[in-house]
């Protein structure tokens, strides 16, 4: 196979004026021409229009409201690194992973902001990659992540996957020096890849809703900037000069356009006849396509409506159905997703037959107090749980007295 070549411009937050061309490309694999994050890869080229970015796309609420979303809720989840033994299970406060999640990843980050930015990274670059920072021994001691726009992932002849990174000047310093990483030293979060090796992004798979709701947010915002009130077509049945047309264009603009000056009153002398068109946002059906959009990014992310703020059809009953179907169907795969990825990349190869880690999505239960509680009592009444067990849960300490009391009278104080 050769090497497999390297993929994707280098995108800067503020790119020359005369861009350089791709170092290589890898004939028409869509997963591999999105490699440098802010590529669109394949909506970059269709009808010849201009490439949409996440940059660019963050602009758009109902984008950036579906990955905060997301990357806020998984961030709020405790994470807890549990060791497997003959009875069971127990929660490992003294692994390294351990460590990290309570004390932060970094000097910079707790371990929920650097979740969030992680999550965040790759729902818009389909790819957030972290390095893993370890001591002389092996040992774990930092996280730290790069963002995608300055990795160029290399698949070598071996059929190893390496990552060469661009170092920036930022709060973890850098020199501006390429470097390589191996897969070992990485943690590397996909999203739904093509190819196994590099994931694609959301916005390069379906990149039309948002260039739509960008169009739409760029149209409304000209229709109010440089509206003129009364709208309309000024006839002038006379013949007049260049110079007396520029004249008149020019009070036009100075008395009517713009925001400050719509609903002034309209004054035409002479032969000009002024007839109004009464062209309006609602006419032009723009509120019902904008609420469309947002629905179509909801779409997108599997975000339900409610939950970016769009109660557009909602009630009461079916936003809470909203809060479950979120937590079901678009938080339970990121969870898999990041428990099976931090297992593979963080724990060595024995303690992944001693270890696990998991995020604890009970707490989705905080907000719903009579939920949780219904689903204490149950545990108790099967004994699954005690009461001690519950105010643990709670945060509350054990009551001596309650020890060994039969879990039917325990239910019944209970409610």
């Amino acid at each position: 196979m050769g090497l497999i070549r390297r993929i994707a411009e280098r995108i800067d937050p503020a790119p020359p004026a005369k861009a350089e061309p791709p170092v290589e490309t890898r004939g028409a694999d869509l997963s591999w021409q999105a490699l440098a994050g802010t590529h669109g890869g394949f909506d970059a080229v269709i009808d010849g229009r201009a490439m949409m970015t996440p940059r660019i796309a963050e602009n758009l609420a109902a984008y950036s409201a579906c990955i905060a979303a997301i990357a806020g809720a998984l961030a709020s989840f405790p994470v807890y690194i549990y060791k497997r033994g003959g009875d069971g299970r127990e929660i490992d406060n003294d692994h390294p992973v351990a460590r990290l999640i309570r004390e932060g990843p970094n000097a910079h980050q707790a371990f929920p902001d650097f979740l969030e930015m992680l999550v965040s990274e790759t729902l818009a670059h389909g790819n957030g990659l972290v390095e893993i920072v370890s001591d002389r021994s092996g040992r774990i001691k930092a996280l730290i992540i790069i963002p995608w726009r300055n990795v160029t992932p290399v698949l070598l002849k071996s059929g190893r996957l390496v990552y060469d990174v661009s170092d920036i000047n930022s709060i973890y310093g850098g020199t501006g020096k390429m470097r390589r990483l191996l897969d070992s030293d990485v943690l590397h979060l996909r999203d739904r890849s093509d190819d196994g090796l590099i994931g694609r992004s959301r916005l390069s798979r379906c990149a039309s809703p948002v260039r739509a709701g960008i169009a739409q947010e760029s149209y409304g915002a000209h229709i109010y900037e440089n509206q003129a009130a009364p709208g309309g077509i000024l006839s002038i049945k006379d013949e007049v000069t260049e110079e007396e047309v520029t004249r008149l264009l020019t009070n036009l603009k100075e008395v009517w356009q713009g925001v400050r000056n719509a609903g002034e009153v309209a004054l035409v002398t002479g032969s000009a006849v002024f007839t109004p068109l009464n062209i309006t946002p609602e006419n032009l059906e723009m509120i019902s396509a904008r609420r469309f959009t947002v629905e179509e990014i909801a779409r997108i992310f599997q975000v339900p409506p409610p939950i970016i703020g769009d109660y557009t059809h909602n009630t009461f009953t079916n936003s809470q159905s909203a809060g479950r179907w979120f937590g079901q169907f678009t938080l339970m795969p990121w969870v898999r997703k990041l428990e099976e990825t931090i297992r593979r990349s963080l724990f060595s190869e024995s303690e992944r037959a001693t270890h696990e880690i998991e995020f604890d999505m009970t707490s989705l239960l905080r907000s719903d107090p009579e939920a949780r509680w219904q689903a204490h009592e149950i545990a108790v009444k099967n004994n699954i749980l005690t009461a001690n067990e519950v105010r643990e849960v709670e945060g509350w300490n054990s009551r001596p007295e309650m020890d060994g009391t039969p879990p039917g009278e325990l239910a019944e104080g209970m409610t």
